[in-house]
C-alpha cells in the first residue's frame, strides 16, 4: 500500500484512512494518463453484478481479483502479466502509484487490469457478492502508534466486506512486515466464522506463496531488517 509515510487526518471514509494523496510532481506524461487512460480502465461508480464485473475486461475472464493498495504496482502487474484468464481491480488512493500503474499498463499492453482511484472502503459495497475469487493486501500502512490501530484498513468490519465478495474457497491474503499487524490480521480472521486460516507449518507464514513478486516496500523492510509476515485465510 502507498500511505506508509502519511501521517495526517485528511482523508478517511468508509472504515479505512489515508493521508496525503500526491508525493513528487508527475511526469508530463504519466499526468497525461491520468487524465486520459484513467477514465478508460475505472471501474465507474456504480453497483456490480457478478457479470458486469468479468465484463469490465476487454477479453473474457475466469475469475476476478483485487489488490488494495497497490503502491508502485509491481505485484499487480507481474500478476496480470502472468495470467491472462484472469482480470485484476488495482485499488489505490495515492496519485503517484496510480500513475505509474498507468505507464505500466500502457507500456506492457495490458487489458486485464482495470483501477479504482480512490479508498478500497468506497469500492467494497459495490461488489457484488461472491464476485472475487481473491483479495490482496500486501504492506498496508501498519499505523503503529497504539492511538492510530483504529486507522489499520483491516477490521472486523473490513474482514466482514471480504467475507461478502469473496466466493466460497476465495482466498484472502495478506503480507506485513510489523509483527503486531501480522498479530493484529491474524486475530480479526480467526474472530470470522467465515475464514480458515491456511497454515499448516512456520514456513507457511515466514515464506511468501508460491509465484509471489515482491514489492518495493518489502525491499525496503528488508534492507532494514525486517522479516515479512504473510498469511493467507480461505474463505469457508
Amino acid at each position: 500500500m502507498s500511505m506508509r509515510d502519511s501521517d495526517t487526518d485528511e482523508d478517511h471514509r468508509g472504515g479505512a484512512f489515508f493521508g496525503r494523496r500526491k508525493g513528487h510532481p508527475l511526469r508530463a506524461h504519466h499526468a497525461e494518463l491520468m487524465g486520459t487512460l484513467l477514465p478508460q480502465l475505472s471501474v465507474g461508480s456504480g453497483a456490480l453484478t457478478v457479470a458486469g464485473l468479468k465484463a469490465l475486461f476487454a477479453r473474457p475472464v475466469e475469475a476476478v481479483r483485487l489488490e488494495i493498495g497497490f503502491g508502485g504496482g509491481e505485484h499487480l502487474v507481474a500478476e496480470a502479466t502472468r495470467d491472462h484468464q484472469v482480470g485484476f481491480i488495482g485499488c489505490e488512493a495515492f496519485v503517484n502509484g496510480m500513475a505509474k500503474i498507468l505507464a505500466q499498463v500502457e507500456a506492457g499492453g495490458l487489458d486485464n487490469i482495470r483501477l479504482h482511484f480512490g479508498d478500497a472502503g468506497g469500492l467494497l459495497p459495490r461488489l457484488p457478492d461472491g464476485g472475487l475469487a481473491r483479495i490482496d493486501l500486501l504492506y498496508p500502512d501498519p499505523w503503529p502508534k497504539r492511538r492510530h490501530w483504529k486507522r489499520r484498513f483491516v477490521q472486523d468490519d473490513s474482514v466482514a466486506a471480504f467475507a461478502r465478495v469473496l466466493k466460497p474457497g476465495g482466498e484472502f491474503r495478506f503480507a506485513t512486515d510489523w509483527p503486531h499487524y501480522a498479530a493484529w490480521t491474524l486475530e480479526c480472521l480467526m474472530r470470522s466464522p467465515s475464514f480458515q486460516w491456511t497454515a499448516e507449518q512456520a514456513d507457511d507464514w515466514r515464506q511468501p506463496w508460491p509465484g509471489y513478486t515482491p514489492t518495493r516496500y518489502e525491499a525496503k523492510a528488508r534492507s532494514e531488517g525486517r522479516s515479512p509476515c504473510y498469511l493467507v485465510f480461505r474463505r469457508v
